[in-house]
């Protein structure tokens, strides 16, 4: 006879701003300050570092810093690029009295917060759902679908730092 192998379902949980659409969407945001009346004649620089995954902004003060902020949420809200995945650093003083500010955009979901992922999904003890961390991802898996769901929904009501990207989803 054929011994019959308990079927698994699993999915990769994964992070990370598609930097294709970061470059879009800066470019979008540059062009409507440019176009800007409160803009005209002012520093407003803005650099994307795709190696570095950071964005540095360049600008005579801060509410012009706002401003810029506020235009580029408007642009990766239409482009989809998570904003929980930018991470505004420190307003640091630049030449002439203007400013300047790095955001680190989060590729990757950290050990820390992997090890927590891992944890909230234990301690919602459904039956033989594992998790493990590869890498900078997770996979999660279990014999129902219906239990995977579950995880997704309670890890979404969740605030992790960073959008979390369900990926994968396979049976067997």
């Amino acid at each position: 006879g054929s011994g019959t192998v308990a079927k698994s379902e699993s999915f990769d949980i994964t992070t990370g701003c598609e930097p294709q659409e970061v470059d879009n969407a800066l470019n979008q945001a540059r062009k409507e300050i440019m176009n800007r009346y409160d803009f005209k004649n002012v520093l407003a620089d803005i650099t994307y570092d795709r190696e570095a995954a950071t964005i540095s902004i360049h600008t005579s003060d801060d509410f012009k810093l706002d401003a810029i902020w506020q235009v580029l949420v408007g642009r990766f809200v239409a482009r989809e690029v998570p904003v929980e995945n930018v991470q505004r650093g420190e307003v640091e003083p630049a030449t002439g009295g203007s400013v300047r500010q790095t955001m680190t955009l989060v590729q990757a979901i950290d050990g820390d917060t992997a090890r927590k992922i891992n944890k909230f999904i234990r301690d919602l003890k459904l039956k033989k759902v594992q998790s493990q961390i590869q890498n900078d991802a997770l996979r999660v898996q279990g014999p129902k679908r219906d239990d995977l769901q579950q995880v997704m929904a309670a890890l979404r009501e969740e605030d992790w730092g960073m959008k979390l990207n369900f990926a994968n989803f396979r049976g067997s």
